[in-house]
């Protein structure tokens, strides 16, 4: 960032010194052609030509190079901040992060786009404004101290009415993100739960509330289309009448003889020079503006979000004893640990909390006698097969979803286990059969047994299961908790969390989480 700054003050002294070196060339060739007719002769214009084309080649280059330089900075800052969202995001427990990704969602993949506006247009005209305005208005100055007053009492005209509007534009920008956000998030809930609301007819509710957000939205964003084209106008209006000022002075100077024609022509060429800047500032202003609210929304997200703590120990040896100290549990290898208890106890968070992802319900959790909180959690995960109460699924292949987290040891072995070869063979493409987010394109029954593959193919030493058998028929289900049994007997630790009967019969140790211990 620093260097991207730096590079856009050289290049901004750049321009204005040509923009001013030009300028002057020009009045003095078109006075000399005027006043002097002798002069006009090709061999004795050259010179003075010559240094006027190289003038605006410089400055054209000068130009396209400040803006290259802006888009790569703009590019680099986006990504940046993008990547600190996004790990923010990674950090929080699982339940905080689905109730705040919309959030995250819209500032990552809306918000933070207009940041390209405010590098690559705004900031460039602001120093150029600091630069071009105040050198253009001391040049003037030398040739037409008069016209340098006129345009020094027009210039702060410009600055009170952009403070003043961007005071109205930044609630505005707010209201738009918000209503962005907003929509986003019912569009992807509409989306998520089409096939729900057409099997019981109720798809004409939710287009409705879609339509009135998305009016809301509308209206936000003209009213701040509004507020930018009116306040353009002033501008413009502004920046003319100054313009004017100075040509109705300098004409009637000249008409007097108060003042030389190249000292009128210098200050008539340079006088929009120093409002263009503060122009082109106005009318970026606004476009940057939603950017910059974006960017105050992603700090206020990346500092609201408490990393988890993560620790640098690792595991030693091939197996895995995982204790919940203050619900008296102990999950060995070779052993199913069964935990049960009432909706909403904290099952599937105590899963959770082992992996490291958020705090423990029940106490203290320890992993081979190391606090599970001081564990490098990248090493710790690749030693965990993890089948959540939704398997996640990515847009992709049936084999791309099933090698999602690494390459199974037996491919054909974990489909069969899981019973996805049953459904593999009623899939068009086999494995290559695509699928859309969260699995669409196949049942519910049919993710679950993909998720259960995924997990039972794992030769993690940890295995654990919340409702695997969700969403199974009884054979199906028998089939698949015979398969985690053996698991447990070739030597893995496996923790399962259920409440059906079949589930509980497989435990060798069943904890219920509403206060009893039944050992099996």
């Amino acid at each position: 960032m620093r260097r991207f700054l730096a590079a856009t003050t050289v290049f901004g002294v750049l321009i204005a010194a040509c923009t001013i070196g030009s300028a002057v060339v020009l009045a003095s060739i078109v006075a000399r052609v005027i006043t002097d007719p002798a002069s006009r002769s090709p061999g004795i214009l050259a010179p003075a030509l010559t240094a006027l084309v190289a003038l605006w080649t410089v400055r054209v280059l000068a130009q396209w190079q400040q803006g290259r330089l802006a888009q790569h900075g703009a590019s680099a800052v986006i990504a940046d901040l993008s990547d600190q969202v996004l790990d923010a995001a990674t950090s929080l427990p699982p339940r905080e992060l689905a109730a705040r990704r919309d959030d995250a969602a819209v500032v990552v993949t809306h918000g933070l786009d207009g940041l390209r506006v405010y590098f690559t247009a705004y900031l460039p005209s602001l120093f150029l404004a600091v630069i071009l305005t105040p050198a253009t208005v001391a040049v003037i100055a030398w040739y037409d101290w008069r016209s340098a007053v006129i345009v020094a009492i027009a210039l702060p005209l410009i600055p009170i009415f952009m403070i003043l509007i961007g005071l109205a534009t930044t609630d505005r920008s707010e209201a738009a993100l918000a209503a962005m956000t907003t929509l986003q998030s019912r569009l992807m809930d509409l989306v998520a739960g089409l096939p729900t609301l057409r099997a019981f007819g109720r798809t004409a509710g939710a287009a409705d509330r879609i339509a009135e957000l998305g009016a809301a939205h509308r209206r936000s964003a003209m009213a701040t289309m509004r507020i930018a084209f009116l306040s353009a106008f002033v501008l413009e209006l502004l920046a003319t009448l100054g313009v004017a000022l100075v040509a109705v002075g300098v004409g009637m100077r000249l008409v007097f003889g108060d003042m030389t024609l190249t000292a009128g022509l210098t200050a008539l060429l340079l006088a929009p020079e120093a409002f263009w800047p503060l122009r082109r500032v106005g009318a970026t202003f606004h476009s940057a503006q939603d950017g910059k609210t974006a960017v105050q929304a992603a700090f206020r997200f990346i500092d609201s979000a408490a990393p988890t703590p993560d620790g640098s120990a690792a595991l030693t040896g091939d197996t895995v004893t995982v204790t919940v100290h203050d619900l008296d549990m102990t999950a060995l290898p070779g052993r199913v640990t069964v935990i049960t208890g009432p909706n909403g106890i904290g099952k599937s968070t105590l899963l959770q909390a082992i992996l490291g992802l958020g705090p423990s319900p029940s106490g203290r959790i320890t992993v081979n006698d190391l606090d599970v909180t001081e564990l490098d959690r990248q090493r710790w995960w690749a030693r965990v097969g993890w089948l959540a109460q939704r398997p996640v699924l990515i847009p992709g292949t049936v084999g791309e979803n099933l090698e999602l987290f690494g390459p199974l040891d037996d491919l054909e072995e974990a489909c069969r286990s899981a019973c996805f070869d049953e459904v593999l063979a009623t899939l068009p493409d086999g494995l290559q059969t695509p699928i859309g987010r969260g699995g669409v394109g196949l049942s519910l029954g049919q993710r679950q047994r993909l998720g259960l593959a995924r997990v039972l193919g794992s030769g993690a030493p940890l295995l654990l299961f919340d409702e695997p058998t969700a969403h199974l028929d009884g054979p199906t289900e028998a089939r698949v908790l015979e398969a985690i049994t053996r698991r447990a007997a070739a030597g893995a630790t496996v923790i399962v969390v259920g409440h059906r009967d079949p589930v509980l019969a497989i435990g060798d140790a069943v904890v219920d989480m509403g206060g009893a211990r039944v050992p099996s």
